[in-house]
């Protein structure tokens, strides 16, 4: 009985010890196992986790790129930055949205309206896309956020930048605007795409756009150390962005606010281009609007206004607005025929107030009649029966192959406005391909007057007319400074240059010609567009008759002193066809009603003696364009005229530069 009870102590006693090793055995396989996985975590990992645990201890902002500058040709900023103070929310980062906004909308005094916006924008986007609850915060609000900033998490008071337009709407057709990127924006320009962060501004129209990529600039970088609750507790590091190109324009902001001034309350345009440079000293479209307004979001009121104005705002008229020339195509319908050899300086038509064509009958604008006219003064008076028959000589097929030739009916800045359009020069194979239907001699009648197909823009009326005034030579319209583009002596040269290996007589060929003049420094420009420069000269003479001689559509526009006088080509522009009934009233522009009203167009260049300077102005249903534009011609001259030495100073400085 002694032994069977030892034997069940000892059987126990084993077990116990067996269960003490297995238990001890795992409480060090488990113990190793931890100091192996501590081992393995603060040596072998040990970087791993640490760059773990900076990213959740360190935050980076992408900051918004600096804009370039536009400044104009004297130096003065025209589209630039202004310091600003945003208010931006990260939604991921704040535990009670709703507690947190309203906690913000007291400490900067929202109103409900603006409250409610932001809460409807935050529930429209990702959580972890930043909400921007203020793009524009003043001085105090800011420093108020600062101060609450240790209650507010997820809040990130920002410094940015701004555009700014100094000028407010002298400048907003040609530089366009910028407003918030847009996810369109973000498909088709893939520097926008790479530069994005919430809040961005990228051009809309005009320069602003087409000149995006130069602008745009590089972002900065932010990097702060933030506590547990994402709270920023301390800048860590800071790289600067790079700011985009400032780029300097030809334009002459003093001119430029001239042509707004002229243009107020009216619908129109006025262009002003260097003919020997192309450089455009001033291209304004009136009426106009603040750009300003678009930079944080235009009201839904502003908007409106914009929008629902009768005169269209929102079109640039320089550029995109088409027009028929009216009486501002005759120079060019006369030098066609000239240089066709159609008919001599010296040819005359009978006028007696209109002509009948099969059945057809054709007005002048003057209803008794000019009598008895040859070109010069047919170009002088304005003579519609002159033109009409002498357009029924050329043909509107030779006219096109001329107004083509002088910049008309093709783009006059190439692809640096988008929004630039064509025009149109009609010829007998343009209706065929267009309309299906063949041409008619009454066509080619009314579009010798500039009535018609034919469509132009005012720019392109500037150009022509500045190629005619540089002697006939074609130039290369420009918007933004070179310093290495050749002077005005240097083009006068090529020009002289060019006219020398210029083929005289019946065999003329412009191919032929163009083959010599592109093997020359100027390559195809700056070439002779005439046959017979003579031809160029009686056109000119013309046009100084038609404004400084009695009798002249714009003679009581005429500036006596000859350091400003100069030349130039009235044009009236019929919208809607006028029936012999109404002809008969010979009503005053004040009782037409504004739609039924004629455009008023002037072509101008000066001073006559030696020519420098074109200009084209355009006034919507302004009447004639001997009463309504050429007067504004006068008051535009002189002050062109007077910035010019202040102009070729500048010119003179660059170049010393350069040397």
């Amino acid at each position: 009985m002694i032994n069977s009870g030892s034997d069940t102590s000892y059987r126990k006693q084993s077990v116990v010890n067996r269960r003490m090793f297995i238990l001890s055995a795992a409480k060090l396989f488990v113990f190793g196992g931890i100091v192996a996985k501590l081992f393995s975590l603060q040596i072998n990992q040990n970087k791993k986790y640490l760059t773990l645990s900076d990213k959740n201890r360190l935050r980076e902002w992408k900051l918004p790129p600096i804009r370039g500058d536009f400044q104009d040709f004297f130096g003065n900023t025209i589209a630039g930055n202004l310091k600003v103070y945003q208010l931006h929310i990260i939604p991921e980062q704040v535990e009670n949205f709703n507690n947190l906004i309203i906690r913000v909308k007291d400490i900067i005094e929202l109103d409900q309206k603006s409250l409610n916006k932001i809460i409807k924008k935050k529930n429209s986007q990702k959580p972890w896309e930043t909400l921007i609850v203020s793009e524009n915060l003043t001085w105090d609000q800011f420093v108020k956020i600062n101060f609450y900033l240790h209650e507010l998490s997820g809040v990130k008071p920002v410094l940015s930048v701004s555009r700014n337009y100094p000028y407010n709407e002298n400048y907003t057709h040609l530089l366009g605007y910028v407003a918030q990127a847009s996810s369109s924006d973000l498909l088709k320009n893939d520097e926008i795409k790479k530069k994005h962060v919430p809040g961005l501004r990228v051009g809309k129209i005009g320069l602003e756009k087409s000149l995006e990529n130069d602008l745009i600039g590089m972002n900065g970088v932010q990097r702060y150390e933030v506590n547990a609750y994402g709270k920023r507790i301390n800048q860590i590091d800071h790289i600067e962005g790079k700011k985009g190109q400032s780029i300097k324009l030809t334009v002459d902001t003093k001119i430029q606010q001239k042509c707004n001034e002229l243009l107020k309350d009216k619908a129109g345009s006025i262009s002003v281009m260097d003919i020997f440079t192309g450089e455009i000293l001033a291209m304004h479209s009136s009426p106009s609007f603040d750009p300003n307004l678009f930079l944080y979001g235009i009201s839904y009121e502003n908007w409106e206004n914009i929008l629902n104005d009768p005169q269209k705002p929102l079109i640039n008229r320089s550029i995109t607005g088409l027009y028929p020339p009216g009486s501002t195509i005759k120079p060019i319908v006369a030098l066609s025929a000239l240089e066709n050899n159609i008919i001599s300086p010296k040819f005359k038509v009978n006028c007696t107030g209109k002509i009948e064509m099969y059945g057809q009958t054709y007005n002048c604008w003057k209803k008794k009649g000019h009598g008895v006219v040859n070109l010069r003064d047919a170009l002088k008076v304005s003579c519609d029966t002159f033109f009409y028959e002498m357009s029924r000589r050329l043909g509107v097929d030779r006219l096109n192959e001329t107004a083509k030739k002088f910049g008309l009916g093709n783009k006059v800045f190439k692809n640096i406005f988008n929004e630039e359009k064509i025009g149109l020069i009609p010829s007998t194979e343009w209706k065929k391909n267009a309309l299906g239907k063949s041409w008619v001699l009454g066509e080619t009648l009314i579009t010798g007057i500039g009535q018609g197909y034919i469509q132009t823009t005012p720019l392109q009326l500037c150009l022509m007319t500045a190629q005619l005034a540089n002697g006939g030579f074609k130039i290369d319209p420009k918007i933004i400074v070179n310093n290495n583009d050749p002077t005005v002596s240097q083009i006068k040269s090529i020009m002289a240059e060019n006219l020398e290996q210029k083929i005289q007589g019946p065999d003329f060929d412009d191919a032929l010609l163009d083959s010599k003049i592109s093997t020359s420094k100027s390559g195809n420009l700056h070439k002779p567009l005439f046959r017979n420069q003579e031809n160029v000269k009686f056109v000119l003479d013309a046009m100084f008759a038609s404004t400084n001689e009695i009798r002249g559509t714009s003679y009581s526009s005429r500036i006596i002193e000859e350091k400003y006088q100069f030349a130039g080509k009235t044009g009236t522009s019929q919208v809607k066809r006028i029936t012999e009934a109404q002809r008969e009233l010979d009503l005053d522009i004040s009782q037409i009603p504004y739609k039924d009203r004629d455009h008023a167009l002037y072509i101008a260049f000066g001073p006559y003696k030696n020519p420098r300077y074109a200009m084209s102005i355009l006034i919507e249903h302004g009447g004639s364009g001997g009463s309504a534009a050429a007067p504004l011609a006068k008051k535009l001259f002189k002050l062109v005229i007077d910035r010019h030495d202040q102009r070729e100073k500048i010119k003179q400085n660059n170049k010393n530069l350069k040397i």
